[in-house]
């Protein structure tokens, strides 16, 4: 059975921020579960037992090659894909980098890494990450 197919899946997703204020953005590559070639706040999925700040400093750490700190939790959004027959639900939290520079390690999950200002975001953005991105923009008035 495949947590987000077979049952709804937990998927924590970090909206890293930069000293400038600028946000770290991913593309997602051709092996990723959905959303194929879209931006996103980067994350990933829980695994049993894992408390939601450890899947999300595991997953970038992974795919980063970084080390964060977990702050303030932004929102839970349904992350439903019903094209791709998904289900998710999906807390994100601010985060900032504590060490490293952000690489690509998984290529295969990730095509491209990038900071953007707010405002100046790609249009090309994942379901959750547009919705991610409203909530973080009202909640704190960057633009």
């Amino acid at each position: 059975m495949k947590r987000g197919v077979d049952y709804i899946g937990v998927g924590v997703g970090a909206i890293i921020v930069d000293e400038r204020g600028r946000l770290f953005l991913a593309r997602r590559g051709p092996s990723a579960k959905n959303e194929r070639g879209l931006w996103e706040f980067p994350g990933g999925s829980v695994e049993f037992g894992e408390r939601l700040a450890d899947a999300l400093r595991r997953e970038i750490r992974e795919e980063y090659g970084v080390e964060i700190e977990v702050g303030e939790l932004l929102d839970v959004v349904d992350h439903i894909l019903p094209d791709e027959g998904q289900h998710w639900v999906s807390p994100t939290f601010i985060c900032r980098i504590a060490s490293g520079e952000p690489v690509i390690r998984e290529p295969e999950k990730c095509s491209a890494i990038g900071w953007f200002a707010p405002s100046q975001v790609p249009r090309e953005l994942t379901v959750i990450t547009r919705e991610n991105l409203e909530h973080f923009v009202r909640s704190h008035g960057r633009s």
